[in-house]
């Protein structure tokens, strides 16, 4: 089974008022980083993913998803 992760990063820092600096400071990484996870350019670690979920209060679900 084989995919691609598709993320809906923007969404949530828009829900949120998050820049990606924002971001990145709330789960200890770069702005590059979370530039180049949005942009699909990278796949997180699970701990970040996991950050981020808590940094938006929701779960991993609704932020990540696999695309077939």
């Amino acid at each position: 089974m084989e995919g691609s992760i598709k993320n809906h990063i923007k969404v949530w820092r828009a829900k949120k008022n998050m820049t990606q600096a924002d971001l990145a400071k709330a789960i200890g990484s770069s702005r590059q980083a979370v530039n180049a996870i949005e942009k699909g350019k990278y796949v997180p670690s699970t701990l970040l993913a996991l950050k981020m979920a808590e940094a938006f209060t929701t779960t991993v679900e609704e932020i990540f998803e696999i695309e077939q």
